[in-house]
């Protein structure tokens, strides 16, 4: 159950050459837009003019980072956060101490994602984003396993890993039952403290292989697991194109409700986006 990576011991959200650590892991933070930009001027984080050559200096320094750290890492700089981090501990925001510190934050390690070169203008930017709102929905979802998703696997609740195996079945006979296809997914629980929800775009293959970003993956097992372990009441949908390169395409939409105990066919509709009933989960291999 233990989600807990290598410890961070580098970090910087400005630009600077790093020297070479192949043996430590290097953490950026990365605004993610022109509004953010501006509300962090007074923290003096970088010297760039404006948030796109704030993009290219940023670019330049995760470039760097690859050639210098055995691991790079960002997440999201969002202000609020940082704001809310230093008036918490008593930290003075314009310190690079105190970004430091807000970028390690153990309880925001959910967010960081491994940078491997992609254009930060791509889809790279989007994600983080997703991450960090990922981040604070897995928190809540912590909270309400008592602490045991990512606790050691010695320490680990038997009660937890059984209703995050449950939840990980559940969602892996949805995804084989659907067959080969583009999809998206979404699940919702009703949960003490507001809803929680997880989203995630899947490609599936005709040789069964499934294609997920481990963060959203993570996050819609997090929200599954909770659900079952505490008997709340969710629902599940599945829609997208259903098909393979040799065979007809068609557009289809699975829904299913949960009540703690599992999951079965419903209607469903959630953000929107409405279904018919599913298949039978237990008809899946």
């Amino acid at each position: 159950m233990s989600r807990n990576g290598r410890p961070s011991r580098a970090s910087r959200c400005t630009s600077h050459q790093p020297a070479r650590h192949e043996d430590q892991a290097f953490v950026t933070g990365i605004l993610a837009g022109p509004e953010d930009f501006e509300r962090v001027r007074e923290w003096r984080l970088t010297d760039a003019p404006d948030y796109d050559a704030y993009l290219l200096d940023t670019a330049v320094l995760l470039q760097e980072a690859r050639r210098s750290f055995g691991v790079v890492q960002a997440r999201v700089f969002h202000p609020q956060d940082f704001a809310e981090f230093c008036l918490l501990h008593g930290l003075d925001p314009a310190e690079q101490t105190s970004r430091d510190r807000y970028l390690v934050n153990p309880p925001l390690q959910t967010q960081l994602l491994p940078y491997q070169g992609e254009e930060l203008s791509g889809d790279f930017l989007p994600r983080l984003v997703r991450a960090r709102e990922n981040g604070l929905t897995l928190r809540h979802a912590d909270l309400l396993l008592d602490g045991g998703l990512y606790a050691a696997e010695e320490d680990a609740d038997p009660a937890v890993r059984r209703a995050y195996q449950a939840g990980a079945e559940v969602f892996r006979r949805m995804l084989v039952g659907a067959g080969p296809g583009t999809y998206e997914f979404r699940c919702a629980v009703g949960a003490p403290g507001g809803r929680l929800t997880a989203e995630a775009r899947i490609l599936h293959w005709e040789d069964g292989v499934v294609r997920i970003n481990d963060e959203d993956l993570d996050l819609v097992c997090a929200v599954l697991c909770a659900g079952l372990y505490r008997e709340l009441p969710g629902a599940a949908l599945l829609h997208g194109t259903q098909g393979s390169a040799c065979g007809e395409y068609r557009q289809t939409a699975w829904g299913w409700q949960g009540g703690g105990h599992g999951y079965v066919p419903a209607a469903v509709e959630l953000d929107g986006v409405a279904s018919g009933p599913g298949f039978s989960l237990g008809t899946v291999c």
